[in-house]
């Protein structure tokens, strides 16, 4: 018989812990499976204007011409599952995960075959027992015709599956009986994340409360970031000596993320790991270890916090402004459009600043109370101006200031709004050490803030103070290597506090650090042509100074210090003769 192509929506389902169920009871399972195909699932099918295409010991391949047929179906039966297993103890019960995809699919000899089949039994594969979980092909076609609610998984990498493919998981009222077993809580409004405690792999009962003391410290540090929302200790320790399953632990404490671990010791060294992980989609955002020496429990155990909590500051971030970034814009409430103007700030174009500008005005518009917002439009206005991509007019740099004092007072115990305020007040408003002691006040709230380091170090540079700034710097990176921004920003602060001391070398070293982030990053390139030109490697600083001209003609030295009126006089001075001597024009 000839092979055939048609679009189909296709049902996989399997029973969950079908070896276990088998193992301990062979007999009854299957008559168990018997009863249920036939009470069940075979009536729910031919209700739904299924097809049966073929079974295994414990599953089902099932061909639907619609996808709603197919979700109607799966849903129904799920709910008679439910309901089946009320009565039953829970090791004894049978339990469903589908998988249901829209596609291209071959029918030969009655059997169905290709892509449409293989995302099917994939998607089963990811749903816990219990579940469905459905492409967005199905979702997007299965929106506004049933009351079905669904619950982006993300972009998921299918074995055997050439392209990612957008998960959805179906929620419905009945769901499994584990689930109508556990309280679900709502997930809060802003980012939310529980630390269960680290298993103690070294086989010493002692060590015990040295894993929970690790855990405890990172508690507290990822409590001082003030847009966290951190779940107590006290919960979190009721995991513990238990295996769970992360998606059930974020379900029951209402988390988007859940930061596991383990603590190792091997005579007087120990070792420390961690992983972060989205319970929405079950991707892993972080992960990393740390080794130390038992000498010291307690410097160790604030050593291991800080470096975390630093770690995982930017990731979450970064997390969540992908998460913004998927959401239609129609439907974006206050923090969404902060994450979006947040990586609209860090994108370093005019027209990306710009659009950060109007992202953050309308979250104002709904929450005029919200300090990092209001602190955050003076940082983009000042990338504006110093890095020349628009002109900013004394208006706006007398808004920048004002909304920086008001976010000082709203916002007197959130971190962020302090470094960007006190950043803003130091340049724009000419008040550094004012400046400073904002960023000191955002740093004794959150000593983990690698980005609150960074300003500080930026202040201490305008305050002329090179070592001071590069001490900061150096604890920003320690805090954040891997910072998207810090690529090129913290580096380029090293490279120009090296290069206020004198120390050429470094300041180009550092700079290239920078550059190697984006090649064209005008800061860095000034900074490398001055100190070529300091070392007497005059040819090399003209060649960069010819990098520079590329990019911004008409570039003179009176024209860079119109844009770095904060700077010291020495910086200036130390600058323009590096400047002057590689052949940049005076007027």
């Amino acid at each position: 018989m000839a092979s055939t192509r048609r679009l189909a929506a296709i049902l996989a389902a399997d029973v969950a812990a079908y070896s276990r169920l088998i193992g301990a009871d062979e007999s009854g399972t299957l008559q168990a499976l018997k009863a249920i195909r036939a009470e069940l699932i075979d009536s729910k099918i031919a209700a739904h204007n299924g097809r049966l295409v073929k079974t295994t010991g414990d599953g089902l391949l099932v061909e639907f011409v619609s996808v709603v047929d197919a979700l109607r179906c799966a849903t129904e039966v799920q709910a008679g599952m439910a309901e089946r297993n009320s009565t039953i103890a829970g090791d004894r019960r049978i339990e469903y995960r589908v998988g249901i995809h829209q596609g291209d699919i071959v029918v030969e000899d009655g059997d169905i075959f290709g892509d449409g089949v293989n995302v099917a039994a994939r998607l089963e594969a990811l749903a816990e027992p219990g579940e469905i979980c459905v492409s967005a092909r199905v979702q997007e076609d299965a929106t506004g015709k049933l009351d079905l609610a669904f619950e982006d998984m993300g972009e998921q990498t299918l074995k055997n599956i050439a392209r990612p493919v957008r998960a959805y998981r179906v929620t419905t009222s009945a769901g499994s009986a584990r689930a109508r077993e556990m309280t679900t809580l709502a997930l809060p409004d802003k980012p939310s994340i529980a630390v269960l405690p680290f298993a103690n792999m070294s086989g010493d009962p002692d060590q015990e409360y040295f894993a929970d003391g690790v855990v405890e410290e990172i508690i507290t540090a990822l409590s001082r970031i003030r847009w966290l929302f951190v779940i107590a200790r006290n919960s979190s320790f009721t995991y513990k000596g238990r295996a769970v399953d992360v998606k059930q632990v974020a379900q029951q404490l209402g988390v988007r993320y859940v930061l596991e671990g383990s603590v190792r010791k091997a005579g007087s060294r120990v070792r420390i790991t961690g992983q972060l992980i989205d319970t929405t989609s079950g991707a892993h955002i972080w992960a990393d270890r740390f080794d130390g020496a038992l000498d010291d429990i307690f410097e160790l155990q604030d050593l291991v916090a800080s470096n975390v909590a630093g770690a995982i500051e930017p990731k979450l971030r970064q997390s969540e402004i992908e998460r913004a970034t998927r959401k239609p814009t129609e439907s974006l409430d206050a923090w969404d459009l902060y994450l979006r103007a947040l990586a609209l700030r860090y994108q370093y174009t005019e027209e990306a600043i710009q659009e950060a500008v109007v992202m953050l005005r309308r979250e104002l518009a709904i929450d005029p109370s919200f300090a990092p917002a209001a602190a955050m439009i003076g940082s983009c206005l000042m990338h504006q101006r110093v890095h020349r991509l628009a002109p900013v007019s004394d208006a706006e740099i007398a808004e920048a200031v004002r909304l920086a004092r008001g976010a000082i007072e709203a916002g007197k115990d959130d971190p962020d709004a302090l470094w960007m305020a006190g950043w803003t007040l130091s340049v724009f408003g000419g008040e550094p050490a004012t400046g400073a002691n904002v960023i000191d006040r955002a740093l004794a709230l959150n000593p983990n803030s690698a980005h609150a380091w960074a300003a500080r170090g930026l202040v201490s540079l305008i305050q002329n103070r090179p070592d001071a700034a590069i001490e900061a710097s150096e604890r920003a990176i320690r805090l954040s290597p891997l910072d998207p921004w810090g690529a090129r920003a913290f580096t380029f602060l090293l490279g120009a506090a090296h290069f206020a001391a004198g120390r050429y070398e470094q300041a180009i070293e550092w700079a290239d650090r920078a550059l190697a982030a984006q090649p064209g990053y005008r800061p860095g390139l000034l900074v490398k042509v001055a100190s070529l030109a300091h070392l007497g490697r005059i040819d090399e600083a003209r060649d960069w100074l010819g990098r520079v001209l590329e990019l911004e003609p008409g570039l003179t030295i009176a024209r860079w210090k119109a844009t770095a009126p904060t700077l010291r006089p020495e910086y200036v001075a130390r600058s323009e003769e590096g400047l002057r001597k590689a052949g940049m024009p005076e007027e």
